[in-house]
């Protein structure tokens, strides 16, 4: 079948199924991708090691910020077009996407090269990590314009129903992380410097490939240099549509860093093991967000076609899967919670604090695919606004307030259940704001 006909005629259940599986595999290539880089490094047996990673998630965190605006707000964009049939659009949005990727990969590159020491000093750290961490940044650093490329691009290549095209692009990128890291990592015993050797160069491979797509494969886009422009409003409307999911990611880079600074203040085996915890919940969160992005050019071919039912429809739908697959990841979670930490590193500890961590952080797993697909469903319909607030809540405005004041009054016990707590209250108001937009979106449609 034909991108239109799956996007507009086939039925729900397997245009969702056709488009959302594909993106699942993806993010949970992602996690995978994700949790390599501390498996690898956790293999040393030194917590220091890994307390570095730890400290240094941010900059991925805000490479993936930089990416998930460009890229969603791309796939938006691009998504609405074609259910306009504008193929001129399509194209610029797709060398948009490329050239402002690129751009910013530059530019963050060089502020972290530049400013390498008080970067990682506001991000907890110490005299124990610091020059594991310097490591692993200076190279991570290098590979900045291909990492946010990369995962920009497997977001404009959905948008046009190649939703397995993307999935390919993630898996190189996966799979030569995962042999490149025991090769860097203790091969040749570059440790955690090792780690972000492997990234580079993993993301490097990826973008070849989606470079290859673009040039060879790809029916209504293009990255030709002609087509980028800054006029007619395409770049500011790719990046207010992208910007509640760049606020989202940037402010738990911000709310990381926050974290991490609490956590310092009571050794380097807490930090090691919240850094194992937020790669292992990697696993239920991304899992439903891979569901919801995987729908969200279905929402938004079907809004800028004017069918509202079968929006509703999909949106629908795959909240009822995120609910499936958010109670069962999050009970297999509390059954296997030790083995899961053990799987990183073998200290007893770090092992402690993991296990409580992972409880305490898992708690919102069933619900969280609820916020995913409120989000998106605001920003398929050009309605950026409601979904940044909800972005700013959950990692901003509620999330590190909260923090502060759960460790005043339980210290550390508390701390680790403000992600949780947070989930909960940002998924109930992204609930009435939706409800609110989606009752007068029918009346307007």
């Amino acid at each position: 079948m034909n991108e239109n006909e799956l996007m507009a005629k086939e039925r729900v259940p397997k245009a969702v199924a056709v488009m959302a599986i594909p993106s699942v595999i993806s993010s949970l290539v992602t996690v995978i991708y994700n949790m390599a880089d501390t498996f690898f490094v956790g293999q040393t047996g030194d917590p220091l090691q890994v307390a570095a990673v730890s400290l240094t998630n941010p900059i991925f965190i805000l490479f993936m910020a930089v990416a998930n605006m460009l890229g969603m707000g791309g796939s938006a964009v691009a998504s609405m077009a074609m259910g306009e049939k504008n193929e001129g659009k399509v194209r610029k949005v797709s060398a948009i996407v490329t050239y402002a990727s690129l751009g910013a990969g530059i530019i963050l590159a060089a502020v972290l090269l530049l400013f390498t020491a008080p970067i990682l000093e506001v991000f907890g750290a110490n005299e124990e990590t610091y020059e594991f961490a310097k490591g692993y940044t200076i190279y991570v650093a290098w590979g900045a314009p291909f990492i946010i490329w990369s995962a920009a691009a497997s977001f404009i290549v959905r948008a046009e129903g190649a939703s397995k095209e993307a999935m390919v692009g993630n898996m190189i990128g996966t799979i030569a992380n995962i042999v490149l890291d025991p090769v860097f990592v203790s091969g040749l015993g570059q440790g955690a410097a090792g780690a972000a050797i492997a990234t580079t160069i993993s993301n490097i491979m990826a973008s070849g490939y989606y470079l290859w797509y673009f040039l060879k494969r790809s029916k209504h886009m293009s990255i030709g240099i002609r087509y980028f422009t800054f006029h007619e409003g395409i770049m500011a409307r790719i990046c207010s549509t992208g910007l509640p999911t760049a606020i989202f990611s940037a402010l738990m880079s911000v709310s990381t860093i926050v974290l991490n600074q609490i956590l310092v203040a009571y050794g380097n085996a807490p930090m090691a093991a919240i850094g194992i915890v937020f790669k292992a919940n990697m696993f239920i969160t991304f899992l439903q967000m891979g569901l919801a992005n995987g729908v969200q050019p279905l929402l938004g071919y079907n809004y800028g076609a004017g069918n509202m039912g079968r929006f509703i429809e999909v949106e629908k739908f795959t909240k009822k899967c995120c609910l499936i697959v958010g109670i069962l990841s999050t009970a297999l979670y509390f059954v296997f919670r030790e083995e899961i930490i053990r799987i990183f590193i073998d200290d007893e500890e770090v092992i402690r604090y993991g296990v409580e961590m992972l409880i305490a952080y898992m708690l919102s797993g069933p619900v969280i695919g609820f916020l995913f697909v409120n989000m998106n469903s605001m920003q398929s319909v050009g309605r950026a606004f409601p979904a940044t607030v909800l972005s700013v809540m959950r990692q901003g405005l509620l999330l590190i307030p909260l923090l502060y004041l759960l460790q005043a009054v339980a210290g550390i016990d508390g701390v680790i259940y403000g992600q949780s707590i947070t989930d909960y209250i940002t998924v109930a108001a992204s609930a009435v704001l939706w409800g609110r937009m989606k009752g007068q979106l029918r009346k307007k449609i």
